[in-house]
């Protein structure tokens, strides 16, 4: 398996981990929908946690949440869109971002409310 995605799938279980010990039910992890994935979908407070997890090794020059562009957000408001309803789901929907470094340290960054779904 490439590196990256080994860095990914570390990064996933890294920040999984994180929001169980947040009190965050979890309730999907890697839910795709056609072309669509969502890396993590968890609830907490009756609100809907859209997740997704950006995972670097060692001193980044880039932050890790900044390569979540207008255009990821576009395709997980999508996908958020799809999972709702298909499982027929009320609750207040938010998006964040889990950047994490890893290091002789790891660092995570859990960006909550992240971005918004633009209104038309």
């Amino acid at each position: 398996m490439a590196e990256h995605i080994d860095t990914g799938k570390k990064g996933e279980n890294i920040a999984v981990e994180y929001l169980k010990n947040k009190g965050y039910a979890i309730y999907e992890q890697n839910w795709r929908h056609h072309h669509l994935e969502i890396d993590i979908i968890a609830a907490k407070n009756n609100e809907l946690v859209i997740a997704e997890v950006k995972c670097r090794t060692g001193n980044p020059m880039v932050e890790p949440y900044l390569a979540v562009t207008r255009n990821k957000q576009n395709m997980l408001i999508n996908a958020a869109n799809a999972y709702i309803t298909k499982n027929n789901i009320n609750l207040d929907t938010r998006f964040d971002v889990i950047a994490i470094t890893l290091g002789k340290e790891t660092k995570i960054e859990h960006i909550e409310n992240a971005f918004y779904p633009r209104i038309r």
